[in-house]
Formats: C-alpha cells, structure tokens, sequence
C-alpha cells in the first residue's frame, strides 16, 4: 500500500483544549482545514466552561464545517489538561489523535509533517520540538527562554527521556497508545505533557520529532505563571522517583 492510500485508511482525532479561545479557534480551525485537504479527520473541542462565547463560536463553526468534522464535547468547569484529553478521546472516531492549542501558538501547517513523520517511520508517536534545528520560539522575552529552556535540561539531565522537548504538547499519538500512557499518568497541569513523553519512552514506544516553531499566543493572556513552575519542580522530583 503506497503512502497516500495508507494516509487515506487513517483517520486523525484532533483534540483541542479550549478556556477562553473565542478569539482563537475560529482561526486554527480554519487552519486545520486548509493544510489537511486530503486527509480524514475531526476536530473535538473540549471547552472548560468559557464565560467568552467560545462554545457559541464552536456552534457557529459546525454550521460551515459540519458537526461530524467539529465535535464539541464541553465540561462544566475548568478540570485539568489530562482529563480533556481522556474526555475527548471518548468522543473520538480516529485511529491516531493529535493534541494541540486552540491559542495558534501551534501552527496546523506542521499537520502535514507529523503525518508524513509517522508513515514514513511507523512511530507510536510524533512530537513536535523547539530545541532542534530548524525549531524554535517567537514572541518569547529572554525570561521565558532561559526559563523552557532550564526546565528541558534539567528533564534530560534527570531523566534521560530520549527527545529534545518535553514541555511541548503539540502530538500526534496512535490513540492506543495515548490511552495506555495517559492511564498512568497522574500528573496536572503542565507537568502532565512531560510525564506522558517520559512514561512513553519507558515503556520503549517508538518516538518521532519534528522541528516546529512555537510561537507565543496571539489573542489573550498567557496561563504560565510562577505556581507552574514550582509544579513542574514537583513533577520532576516525582518522575525522577517513579520512573
């Protein structure tokens, strides 16, 4: 079977995390569509309550997309990453799942490559990566730098993962391996993206990268602050511990 009949037998569940992306996921839906003209997938929104209309534009989009290519699967509240990712993965009709940021920090253009990265290697799972040539972040001030940075070197230096970002949560997984690693993944917030790559190279998955270009938010605020830094000392001590 060439590539193109094998990307034609996939189909791609993309899980995107949503608080207060009104002005955000009109735009990387679009975005998602226009770089994945040949391919079969999904979009599922996992909305945590937004009080700015973002499940009233999801709605808006289903009338132009269609409810069977944008599925919105909303919770009440704000309930952590982890478990949007096991809420939308119930809804989700796909053989490999991609999870990315609704706030365009993580641009659909890379879809592409994460596809062709996985066929052409047959990987369980394709990481993107700001730490390689031809990676990298824009939009960031010197702080928030050394601060990515400081917290990927002290990950390889402590736990030897076998990848260049760990931090990082836009991913393509076989969505059976992204439900074993997931259900033994007890982390939040932030430290969760690392605690799945981790236990993912524990358990001897087969990990691909590919290089993109992080760039910082361009509509609202950013939910980094300092009490997710010390949860992700916390989560580094653990990993370190149990794994």
């Amino acid at each position: 079977m060439d590539a193109q009949n094998k990307n034609q037998a996939n189909k791609y569940s993309i899980i995107v995390p949503t608080y207060n992306e009104r002005l955000n996921i009109g735009l990387i839906v679009y975005l998602i569509f226009k770089h994945l003209k040949d391919v079969d997938f999904e979009v599922i929104v996992v909305d945590d309550g937004s009080p700015d209309g973002t499940q009233d534009t999801v709605i808006q989009l289903q009338k132009v997309y269609g409810e069977d290519r944008i599925l919105l699967r909303p919770r009440p509240k704000k309930l952590g990453l982890g478990t949007a990712y096991i809420h939308g993965m119930k809804h989700a009709s796909g053989n490999f799942v991609v999870i990315m940021d609704a706030d365009l920090s993580h641009h659909p253009k890379y879809l592409p490559k994460f596809i062709s990265k996985q066929m052409e290697t047959r990987a369980d799972i394709v990481t993107g990566t700001r730490y390689v040539k031809g990676g990298g972040v824009h939009g960031w001030n010197l702080m928030r730098k050394l601060t990515s940075r400081g917290a990927n070197v002290l990950a390889q230096t402590f736990l030897w993962p076998g990848v260049s970002d760990l931090t990082g949560s836009f991913r393509l997984y076989r969505k059976s391996v992204l439900e074993d690693i997931i259900s033994c993944c007890v982390s939040k917030g932030y430290v969760f993206q690392m605690e799945m790559i981790v236990r993912a190279s524990r358990k001897g998955y087969h990990i691909e990268e590919v290089p993109i270009t992080f760039v910082d938010r361009v509509f609202g605020s950013s939910k980094l602050g300092g009490s997710e830094i010390v949860e992700y000392l916390k989560g580094l001590a653990y990993l370190l511990v149990t794994t």
